[in-house]
C-alpha cells in the first residue's frame, strides 16, 4: 500500500526523487499520467494494467467515456527509476501539474499523487474544512 506524504524538489531537467518506500512497491518502472485536481497519478504497472482493463469496458459511444479515456491515456508515460532513485517527469505532465520546484508526493492506497507544493497546500486547506462532512457522506461505505 502506498501511503504518507513526502516533500521533494524537481530539477530543471524534470527529475524528481521518488520516496524509497514507494520505490520498493513500484519496482524499476511505473506509469504516471494526468490526474484529477491538477495533480499527477502514478501507478505500479500491475495497477495500471488493471485500470486499463476497466477503462476498456467503458462504452466508446458515450462522449464522456471517450473524453476521459483520451485525457487519461494521452498523458500517460512510463517512468524508469535511475540509480539515484529519480524519475524524469515529461514536460507536458510537469506543465499540467504546475511542477516547478517544490513538490509533494502522497500515497493514496494503490496509487500515488504528485502535486506542486502550492497546489497541495491550497487543496488541503480547502478540503480540511469539509473532511468531517465528507466522512459523514462516506458512512454508508462502512468506513
Amino acid at each position: 500500500m502506498l501511503m504518507g506524504e513526502y516533500h521533494h524538489n524537481i530539477d530543471q531537467k524534470g527529475r524528481m526523487i521518488i520516496p524509497a518506500k514507494f520505490r520498493e512497491l513500484l519496482g524499476d518502472s511505473f506509469v504516471v499520467t494526468r490526474g484529477l485536481d491538477q495533480c499527477l497519478f502514478g501507478y505500479p504497472l500491475d495497477e495500471w494494467q488493471a485500470l486499463e482493463n476497466k477503462l476498456k469496458t467503458l462504452p466508446f459511444t458515450k462522449k464522456d467515456a471517450r473524453a476521459f479515456t483520451r485525457f487519461f491515456f494521452s498523458g500517460a508515460a512510463e517512468c524508469e527509476v535511475d540509480k539515484q532513485g529519480r524519475v524524469n517527469i515529461v514536460p507536458p505532465l510537469r506543465d499540467y501539474a504546475q511542477l516547478e520546484k517544490e513538490c509533494v508526493i502522497i500515497g493514496v492506497s494503490n496509487r500515488f499523487e504528485i502535486w506542486s507544493k502550492e497546489n497541495w497546500e491550497t487543496y488541503f486547506a480547502k478540503s480540511e474544512e469539509s473532511f468531517a462532512e465528507i466522512a459523514e457522506s462516506l458512512i454508508d461505505f462502512d468506513l
